[in-house]
């Protein structure tokens, strides 16, 4: 059975889980099945959420590893697991702590959660996880005004113009609907082995990453990156 493997990132708590949950019941009302695979670090409390909606679900927990590294490291698997399941979509739920990462492929379909009240210039920050996104939901939008709504889009638009835009409420569950309206518009996702990654990873391969504890240049090697202390002219 062919699926839709719809990726979910965001930084965190931005609304992933509400938004994907809601997603779900909409799959469940139109008579499909989805199963899900959330990665987080160390402890997920999101296990009872997805369970209590009756679907396939497992929980990666990449402990001393990035999590989205970890994600990619193990798609092919969790595919290869959803094939078993059967299932219409498949739904990978990322833990969002990297604003940088960007675990999204060519062969799946992207959706960046962004949260409305953290900032009106906080769409710059998401880097690639955004700006290769193919879906990003505006959250928490009963929390602010229009105008601040407006801008945001208007924000989002001027870093990812061909992306599709969805104004979400994850508690009342308001414009999940339109967004399994658009899912459905899209074609199975046809996935192989010589899928790709959109962007390129974080490099993360450095003395802190293999253990080391101690402070100071001459403890560090591997990919290492250095500050510019020279002082930066003020712009007014």
């Amino acid at each position: 059975m062919k699926s839709k493997i719809i990726l979910i990132s965001g930084g965190a708590a931005t609304g992933k889980t509400l938004a994907a949950t809601n997603l779900i019941r909409h799959i469940q009302s139109a008579g499909k099945c989805s199963s899900v695979c959330k990665i987080d670090c160390l402890h997920s409390d999101d296990p009872a959420a997805y369970q209590a909606l009756n679907v396939p679900f497992i929980l990666g927990l990449s402990g001393d590893i990035c999590p989205d590294h970890f994600l990619i490291s193990n798609l092919e698997e969790m595919i290869a697991w959803n094939e078993q399941q059967k299932t219409e979509y498949l739904i990978i739920e990322t833990a969002g702590l990297c604003n940088r990462c960007s675990p999204a492929t060519a062969h799946t379909v992207s959706i960046c959660v962004t949260d409305c009240t953290s900032s009106l210039r906080s769409p710059k920050k998401l880097g690639p996880m955004l700006t290769t996104a193919d879906i990003i939901l505006m959250t928490k939008i009963d929390m602010v005004s229009q105008a601040e709504k407006e801008i945001i889009h208007y924000n989002i638009s001027s870093l990812n113009p061909t992306a599709h835009i969805f104004p979400v409420d994850g508690l009342s569950g308001y414009g999940s609907g339109l967004l399994f309206q658009y899912l459905e518009s899209l074609p199975e996702t046809v996935w192989n082995s010589n899928d790709t990654l959109r962007h390129t990873m974080p490099a993360g391969v450095c003395s802190y990453c293999v253990g080391e504890k101690r402070i100071g240049s001459m403890y560090q090697q591997g990919i290492v990156e250095k500050m510019d202390f020279k002082e930066v002219p003020y712009v007014s």
